[in-house]
């Protein structure tokens, strides 16, 4: 009996000395002014604000070009030609025509004339006048469609001179010379002008989860892997509501306005884009983590106390010996910082998190449960239970 006794006693003792308090390290953070802001991300292409297919309306070949990539022209500048000689071979036989029909014209008008004369004397019949009017008056409507034969090929002689619709850069050429193009139920391209690229523009896609925040006028900035350093800013500038559905993904185009005045952004370039929906500036404010941080009672340690509160968001100081629950008014949040209207001052420091640290002493088994069997290899046969004590 009295072995039993002392063992308890002995049991009791070693508990006491291998569960003492833990020892803890708290994560603080200090009330400070932030930037808050919450963003969308998104990518687009870099695109020119105003952007031209120069084209040609007639078929030919293509004689002459003015232009090369980057070259900079202005509105009417000649930039290619194309071989003049059968629209020259319409021009002409248009004109001859015309003049046929001024001939014929002044003929029937005369012969009009003499039968309106004779008709008026009453030596020709009615039908011979009236014959004689039909056919001045068809004259004259020959005339005035050769006129307009002779306009069309006038034009078309003028649309193979082929000028620049605006000021700008040649960020295309699609033919060279020699190169036939023909023009039937499409206008083929021959430049692709820029007008401006001093102010590009970015086509963003913008999944259908986000698009309900994007509004005109928003902030917004962009990077591109052309210049991985440096940050760009723009703005929104329109939302589009046509819808695009790839692979049962919806997205909408949102236009954003990218000044470039250094021309670092070409056009084609991919930017990843940020589109802040709100922002607020130089606000107080802690990590959201602040705020779901309770101190745990079973690890407290020597005289430490916790003084709480039943405010529904509130934040914890450790003062000496004490856990303090402050209340706090929040305001807007990114998910990651909460603006603080009130209850605390900046520079105080706010418990956010804690960890415990690796140095504690092993924690000693259940003394009352039997240890690990010991095999006895000093005996011959032996079965590895523990021997009896001795009485």
């Amino acid at each position: 009996m009295k072995r039993i006794i002392y063992t308890l006693i002995a049991s009791a003792v070693l508990l006491t000395a291998c569960h003492k308090a833990p020892q803890v390290n708290y994560e603080t953070a200090t009330v400070e002014k932030q930037d808050l802001s919450t963003s969308i991300t998104a990518t687009g292409t870099i695109e020119p604000v105003t952007k031209v297919e120069v084209g040609t309306q007639v078929s030919g070949i293509i004689s002459k070009i003015f232009v090369d990539f980057n070259s900079v022209v202005h509105r009417g500048d000649v930039i290619a030609e194309l071989d003049k000689t059968n629209l020259m071979s319409e021009l002409e036989s248009a004109r001859s025509n015309l003049a046929n029909s001024q001939a014929s014209l002044s003929y029937q008008q005369s012969n009009y004339n003499r039968y309106k004369t004779l008709y008026d004397k009453g030596l020709v019949s009615a039908n011979d006048y009236e014959n004689a009017r039909l056919s001045y008056v068809q004259a004259q409507q020959q005339v005035r469609i050769q006129q307009q034969n002779v306009t069309k090929a006038q034009t078309n002689l003028g649309y193979a001179t082929i000028t620049s619709p605006i000021d700008g850069v040649v960020l295309s050429r699609e033919v060279e010379e020699g190169q036939t193009v023909a023009s039937a139920m499409t206008t083929p391209t021959l430049f692709i002008i820029a007008q401006d690229l001093t102010a590009m523009r970015v086509i963003a896609d913008i999944d259908e989860a986000d698009i309900g925040g994007v509004l005109e006028g928003q902030h917004v900035t962009f990077t591109v892997d052309a210049y991985p350093d440096d940050i760009f800013e723009g703005e929104v500038t329109q939302v589009r509501q046509q819808a695009t559905t790839e692979s049962n993904v919806v997205t909408y185009q949102v236009v954003i306005s990218a000044p470039n005045a250094e021309l670092k952004l070409k056009p084609g370039l991919t930017a990843n884009v940020t589109i802040y929906k709100s922002e607020i500036h130089d606000v107080l404010a802690v990590p959201a983590k602040a705020l779901r941080f309770s101190p745990n009672e079973l690890l407290l340690g020597e005289d430490e106390q916790i003084q709480n509160c039943d405010a529904k968001d509130k934040v914890w100081l450790h003062i000496g010996k004490k856990f303090l629950a402050r209340p706090v008014k929040i305001g807007r949040t990114n998910g990651m910082f909460t603006e603080i209207l009130g209850g605390v001052k900046e520079g105080d420091e706010v418990l956010t998190g804690f960890e415990m640290l690796n140095d504690q002493p092993e924690q000693s088994g259940n003394p009352f449960m039997p240890g690990p069997s010991r095999r006895n290899n000093n005996r011959p046969g032996g079965t590895g239970a523990p021997s009896a004590p001795s009485k």
